[in-house]
C-alpha cells in the first residue's frame, strides 16, 4: 500500500510520500515513489506514484527515455507549452502500459493499475496540480479541491480537509501532513517510513527542502507524541457529556 499527498498553497506546492511496499507479510521493501525533471528557470515538475510497482516504474522509465530522445518532442515533458500538456502526456503514458498489462481492458481495476499526483510550473504560468487515474484521464486541483491523495487515503484526509489553509506557510503544511501520515501508519502497516517530502516555491523552480524521514525520526516522533497528547488534552476539554 502507498500514502501519497500533493498540496497547492498560495506559496507553492508541497509533495510528500511514503516508501513502504509489499506484496505480502515476508516481502516488504522500501522504493521511492518520488520523481522530479526540471529546466532551470523555466519550469519544474513531481510526480508522486501509488498502485502496481511495476506500472509505476515503467511510467517513469518512458517520461525518461522521451526527455532524453531528442526526436520524440511530442512526449517530452520539459518541452510542452502548458502543465496541462504535461498531465495528457503522462495519462497516456499510464494508460498505455496498464492496457499493455491488462488481460481484460478494465484499466480501473485490474491489478496492474497505478494513480498518480502531478504538480508543477512552467514560467509565465500559474503552478498546477492534477491527479491522473489509471485510465489517464485526469482532474485539477481547484479552489474547492487543493490537495489530492493517492493510496490508502481514508485515515489521513480529516486532519489535512480539517485543518489545510491555503495561506499556509510550507513549514506548517508539512507539519499538517506528518500528522496526517502519523495517523495514517497507525491505523495501516502497510504505509510506513521513510517519508519523503519536497517543495515547489511559487516561481522558483526549483525543488526546494527535499527531505527524507527516516525511521524513529526525533522530530517526527515530536510530531507524533505531541499530536498524540494534544488531541488528548483536547477531548476532556470539549463540552461535557451529560446522559440526561
Amino acid at each position: 500500500m502507498t500514502y501519497c499527498v500533493g498540496l497547492k498553497l498560495n506559496q507553492g506546492l508541497v509533495f510528500m510520500s511514503d516508501t513502504l511496499t509489499n506484496a505480502g507479510i515476508d516481502n516488504v521493501n522500501t522504493n521511492k515513489k518520488m520523481f522530479f525533471w526540471s529546466n532551470k528557470n523555466e519550469r519544474s515538475v513531481v510526480l508522486l506514484t501509488s498502485g502496481n510497482l511495476a506500472t509505476s516504474q515503467a511510467t517513469i522509465n518512458l517520461i525518461n527515455e522521451a526527455i532524453d530522445n531528442p526526436n520524440n518532442d511530442n512526449d517530452n515533458i520539459l518541452k510542452t507549452k502548458s502543465m496541462f500538456q504535461v498531465a495528457r502526456i503522462v495519462g497516456k503514458i499510464l494508460r498505455n502500459i496498464s492496457n499493455e498489462y491488462s488481460s481484460d481492458g478494465q484499466v480501473g481495476e485490474n491489478p496492474y493499475s497505478s494513480t498518480l499526483i502531478l504538480g508543477g510550473q512552467i514560467v509565465g504560468q500559474e503552478h498546477r496540480l492534477f491527479l491522473i487515474y489509471p485510465e489517464g484521464n485526469f482532474i485539477e486541483a481547484s479552489e474547492d479541491q487543493s490537495f489530492f491523495q493517492i493510496g490508502e487515503t481514508k485515515y489521513g484526509k480529516p486532519i489535512i480537509v480539517r485543518a489545510l489553509e491555503k495561506d499556509s506557510n510550507f513549514g506548517d503544511a508539512i507539519k499538517l501532513l506528518l500528522v496526517s501520515f502519523d495517523s495514517t501508519m497507525k491505523a495501516n502497516v502497510s504505509v510506513g517510513m521513510p517519508i519523503d517530502v519536497c517543495t515547489l516555491k511559487k516561481d522558483d523552480f526549483e525543488l526546494n527542502n527535499q527531505i527524507r524521514f527516516e525511521k524513529n525520526d526525533p522530530y517526527f516522533e515530536k510530531i507524533s507524541n505531541s499530536w498524540g497528547e494534544a488531541l488528548k488534552k483536547s477531548i476532556k476539554e470539549l463540552p461535557p457529556f451529560d446522559f440526561k
